[in-house]
């Protein structure tokens, strides 16, 4: 009993810091000049199938139907916040492309640099770099969205996002960029 006690005690404690993290994030991108780094809704597997072929989703992996509700919830969370996208930008991947057109429409364009590099390491460096400089670009007064995979999220920022996980980046002046929080709807 007094574990499960202090189980209880610690979530308890650790729930209004990840409400409040939460909500800062969301505030930032209310705020507008931010980056939406979204990881691609659920798509069971990992890495590509053996057969993958870019141009055709019957070979790779798809959103299932819970990933398609998570990405049309995304949206949807967007649009009652009323936050303002200025642009949305997604890996070519089909999984990636579902995930963005679900929740932020026909204005998803495909951007090579977010493709994911899991299974080809070679264009690692040249693809973070590509999109380290989109987000140091970004100057509107309305929110990017990158739609793009855990390894590339991974490989940008240090931190590992579940599907669907949002992380809300802010650029800085000069150089580079602060992460201000994570959004798990």
């Amino acid at each position: 009993m007094p574990i499960a006690l202090a189980f209880l005690v610690l979530l308890a404690m650790a729930w209004p810091q990840g409400l409040r993290a939460s909500e800062e994030a969301w505030q930032a991108l209310r705020d507008g000049g931010t980056i939406a780094l979204l990881r691609h809704a659920r798509a069971p597997g990992t890495g590509d199938p053996a057969n993958f072929r870019l141009a055709d989703c019957a070979t790779q992996r798809n959103l299932s139907a819970e990933g398609r509700r998570q990405a049309e919830a995304i949206g949807e969370a967007f649009r009652a916040r009323q936050i303002s996208v200025g642009r949305v930008l997604s890996s070519r991947w089909c999984h990636a492309l579902d995930t963005a057109r679900l929740a932020f429409g026909s204005r998803t364009e495909p951007f090579p640099p977010l493709d994911s590099f899991f299974s080809g390491r070679d264009q690692e460096l040249a693809q973070t770099q590509a999109v380290r400089r989109t987000v140091q670009d970004w100057r509107l007064n309305a929110v990017l969205v990158l739609v793009t995979h855990q390894v590339n999220i991974t490989t940008l920022t240090g931190v590992f996002p579940g599907e669907g996980e949002m992380l809300v980046l802010r650029p800085k002046p000069g150089a580079g960029f602060d992460v201000v929080g994570r959004i798990k709807l």
